[in-house]
């Protein structure tokens, strides 16, 4: 069983617990330390006990010179949640942490929650997979800066998509490619080959097309693509959309760059996407921007001419060219 679907059967079942690795949040924090300075960072998806966000940023407290740290573990099956605020001093160890039971079970979307979310700054955490839209749509609703981990297909969520479009989140630097390896509790289906045991028993798997969304900026998202390949030498390779005014780009570093025209492209330009270099205008398929479509089909011009209105499809010389999700962009003309 391949990352991808584990992780689709650790949604259905429900099982979100996926810790984070130390490394993994050194090597993205380390972006953004000017901008935690005198800030309450709030960690709401974290047991204290056992969080490496927690254990990252009490240790980094006066380095990144915080303000305050408040984390908050989720009790499930009728229990209570947990709470642990720290303002700086004595740095405690993993076993002397004091915590204080909540009313409720730590859900993020309880009010209670929700007063702790209203006193910070900046949310840092590893959200539930499988709440990922109601998790970013809060954040959303309460103005909150915020990097947290997620799957990068949410790009093409619904309530995901247009903050991308209009400049309000993007990716984190640190990770553009491959996989992340979280640990795990005992019980979880983790025997497939993107599978480890270390030394003292604790398991391991690598989930794929993971990414940090955030909506702190760093130097990396102002970096621009170096596009080598030319439309005018090569225009075969870059087929114009039946049902979209628009030619499709395979692949990011296959991008043009000698046309401005509207391209459709994998998800994965959001990897090497810069505002300053190129505009994202719709996810294909969904109809967000008006005029993009060329004409619509009927059953005598195609005999899946359903498929072809509806749906992330592409559709070049009359034949299904894709059923992957496509964004499409265009350069921005001073580029």
């Amino acid at each position: 069983m391949g990352s991808s679907r584990l992780l689709g059967v650790a949604r259905k079942a429900n099982q979100d617990e996926f810790y984070t690795q130390l490394s993994d949040i050194e090597e993205e924090m380390r972006y953004y330390r000017d901008q935690f300075r005198g800030k309450v960072v709030l960690c709401n998806c974290d047991d204290p006990r056992c969080s490496n966000f927690f254990r990252y940023f009490v240790n980094q407290f006066e380095s990144l010179g915080l303000k305050k740290l408040i984390t908050i573990g989720y009790v499930g099956d009728g229990g209570r949640g947990i709470l642990f605020e720290y303002s700086g001093g004595e740095v405690p160890s993993s076993g002397e942490i004091n915590v204080c039971e909540l009313e409720g079970d730590g859900d993020f979307r309880s009010p209670e929650c929700i007063e702790y979310l209203k006193a910070a700054d900046i949310v840092v955490t590893n959200p539930p997979f499988s709440l990922f839209r109601a998790y970013i749509a809060q954040l959303m609703e309460y103005e909150k800066q915020f990097i947290i981990l997620g799957n990068m297909n949410a790009v093409t969520y619904k309530v995901v998509f247009p903050l991308f479009r209009d400049g309000k989140v993007w990716y984190g630097p640190s990770i553009y490619g491959g996989g992340v390896w979280f640990r795990v509790p005992d019980h979880y289906i983790v025997r497939t080959p993107n599978h480890k045991e270390d030394s003292e028993g604790n398991h391991y798997i690598k989930v794929d097309g993971i990414r940090w969304f955030t909506n702190l900026d760093h130097e990396k998202r102002h970096k621009e693509l170096v596009l080598v390949k030319s439309y005018a030498k090569e225009p075969e390779r870059y087929p114009r959309y039946d049902n979209y005014d628009a030619i499709n780009v395979d692949r990011y570093k296959d991008i043009p760059g000698d046309y401005y025209g509207v391209m459709g492209v994998p998800i994965t330009i959001f990897d090497h996407y810069s505002p300053d270099q190129f505009e994202i205008l719709a996810r294909a398929g969904r109809g967000e921007f008006p005029g993009l479509k060329t004409k619509t089909y009927g059953p005598n011009d195609y005999p899946n001419y359903s498929d072809l209105n509806a749906g992330p499809t592409i559709w070049v010389d009359g034949k299904l060219k894709s059923t992957y999700a496509r964004i499409l962009i265009r350069r921005r003309k001073n580029h």
